[in-house]
């Protein structure tokens, strides 16, 4: 076992996890070895590559020097952090990367302290020291100070330092100095982190994934915490609230490369996948068969957001969809909290109604956007943050938020950040730009990207975590304009568009398939207007001035389904269909909803 070394690599998102992953990969292939094309091979889901992001934590295996070294590439944006709290329980290290310019992150915190807690062994990779401006000496000493405040050991706090370019695919002791390749890093690993400890006795192994084979179905992987697991032996199932089911190991895998191999055995310490067991679920444990005994819960931080999932009742229903009944919803729901522990599911106000918490407006937007790409159709209300009631005070979640962002924009972003209820903590130059954080509460962080990304023409960057729960802070203002809503069904026309382009921005083109309470733009004004874009152009004999004109249109604007979700407001639903994502009133008719909003007819 002191041949194995199992290594976590957690950061930021957009730090280059994933980038060092795939350099340590392409160093250590064995000869013949073929690995796919292209770059960024771990990042193989496929929003993962279009949002340029990881969302799934991932194991691999490189060998080096006659060492097997046990990689997980964990996801860095803190919607995902549920990912990264159980797959740390398998690694005896971590390699804490940071931006040379940007420095430690929130995320970075986050994931930082959950490792230290653990008493896992850091090691620093200051990493893209080749960017203009960058300052890894300071990077250095902010990486010592987050790990000092976060009670790390003083094992813990004599680290390691690697600096280098994880893109120019070198890791040197010095950021000044280049060197060829990144062998400096692998022998740090060999070097610094910990081998497994040999825990003797009976079979202990907790569950921290679930893979799915449409040949073998599900398979659980995790780490041997204690004796050794054999092929065809039989085992106790401990699950989490403290039942034991009698099952069988079918057939075991260890990870060699990106794929897995097929073994007799597995020794205590090394990480493996599993067959033939049946109705596991992460965090649960696979014991000795006359020795069931538990390893302790993986504990996850709780949802700070909740939504509203309901079945598609817009009389567009079915036309684009394969999956539409509230049963396949509840159904892909339930399936989907078998893996994704940060998301809980629980039934809504009415049979077709579900409230779904997570961690984000991304987290929750991944789950639709799957469930979309499957073929699924359905609706979603606002997001809404979890309130809760703490010594009989009402408190809500509050987020440490951080903006990186040019001189000149600074005082209209702290100006809409504080409309918005948040507190500026700190404000400092870094570089060429201004670095501000505050504290806020994450209501006022839906919707606020879109606000931050207007008012600095998009250099803003942007971050936050989830920090503690706090007293309500009253009323936070939500969005000013009111929307154009289509009063009647059938295709938009250009001539009825143009007639209209005064009273507000649109978000969908010509020839549109338009229904009655779809939302078909924004308005001018703070209140909603019913408009008729399905009136086309009389045709007759008699000519005018200007009857030729071309119709010119402004281009619609067009939102990703975050933006959507963002954008609405209580009495709205985002309608999601595998081929389209409209937004729409709840209320479809113009005279139910004015019913709806008189005082005396009020909807509780």
């Amino acid at each position: 076992m002191n041949k194995i070394r199992n290594v976590a690599v957690i950061a930021h998102v957009d730090h280059g996890k994933t980038t060092l992953t795939d350099k340590m990969i392409h160093y250590c292939q064995d000869i013949g070895e073929k690995l796919p094309e292209g770059d960024l091979i771990l990042d193989n889901n496929d929003q993962e590559r279009e949002r340029g992001i990881t969302i799934f934590a991932k194991n691999i295996t490189v060998n080096y020097k006659g060492y097997k070294i046990n990689l997980i590439d964990t996801p860095g944006h803190a919607d995902f952090g549920g990912e990264v709290e159980r797959v740390l329980n398998m690694a005896d290290g971590v390699l804490i990367l940071v931006d040379a310019f940007e420095g430690a992150m929130p995320q970075t915190r986050y994931v930082t302290q959950k490792a230290l807690e653990l008493g896992l062994k850091p090691i620093v990779v200051v990493n893209k020291v080749d960017k203009e401006n960058c300052r890894p000496d300071e990077v250095q000493e902010d990486v010592f100070e987050l790990m000092f405040n976060l009670d790390a050991t003083e094992e813990q706090l004599d680290f390691e330092t690697v600096y280098g370019s994880a893109k120019h695919n070198w890791m040197g002791a010095e950021w000044d100095k280049p060197a060829d390749d990144i062998s400096y890093l692998l022998d740090k690993i060999i070097e610094v982190i910990p081998e497994p400890p040999v825990n003797e006795g009976p079979l202990q192994m907790q569950i921290t994934t679930i893979d799915y084979s449409s040949y073998v179905g599900r398979i659980a992987i995790g780490r041997v915490h204690r004796g050794e697991i054999n092929m065809t032996m039989p085992i106790s199932l401990v699950k989490r609230d403290g039942s034991v089911v009698r099952s069988k190991i079918k057939e075991i895998f260890v990870f060699n490369g990106l794929g897995k191999q097929k073994v007799e055995k597995v020794e205590c310490g090394d990480l493996c996948a599993i067959t033939g067991i049946a109705d596991f679920e992460i965090g649960d444990t696979i014991c000795h068969f006359e020795h069931p005994e538990a390893l302790p819960a993986i504990t996850i931080d709780e949802p700070t957001m909740s939504m509203l999932f309901t079945i598609n009742n817009s009389p567009m229903f079915g036309k684009e969809g394969d999956f539409v009944t509230s049963r396949h919803i509840k159904e892909r729901l339930e399936k989907e909290t078998e893996r994704n522990l940060a998301l809980r599911v629980e039934q809504g106000a009415t049979p077709e109604a579900f409230i779904v918490y997570g961690r984000g407006i991304m987290h929750l937007s991944v789950v639709i956007e799957t469930m979309r790409r499957e073929g699924y159709e359905l609706q979603v209300g606002k997001p809404r943050v979890i309130i809760k009631e703490i010594d009989g005070v009402k408190c809500e979640p509050v987020e440490a938020l951080t903006i990186d962002v040019p001189e000149e924009f600074s005082g209209k972003v702290i100006e809409a950040i504080t409309r918005r209820k948040g507190d500026l903590l700190i404000m400092e130059p870094k570089g060429d730009l201004i670095h501000l954080e505050f504290e806020i509460p994450s209501r006022g962080l839906i919707g606020v990207r879109t606000v931050l990304m207007n008012l600095s023409a998009g250099e803003a960057i942007i971050a936050h975590r989830f920090d503690r729960f706090e007293p309500w802070k009253g009323d936070i203002p939500s969005r000013n304009k009111g929307v154009l809503v289509s009063m009647e069904q059938g295709n938009a026309f250009a001539y009825a568009m143009d007639k209209l382009q005064d009273r507000g921005k649109f978000f969908i083109s010509p020839q549109s398939e338009v229904y009655e309470g779809m939302i078909v733009g924004e308005h001018t004004r703070d209140s909603d207007l019913c408009v008729n874009l399905t009136k086309a152009k009389k045709m007759s004999n008699m000519r005018s001035s200007g009857a030729d004109d071309k119709t010119k249109l402004a281009p619609p604007t067009v939102f990703s389904l975050e933006e959507c979700m963002e954008y609405i407001a209580e009495d709205e639903y985002v309608e999601v269909t595998p081929k389209s994502i409209r937004l729409r009133k709840i209320l479809l008719k113009e005279n139910e909803r004015k019913r709806a909003t008189s005082p005396s007819m009020a909807i509780s």
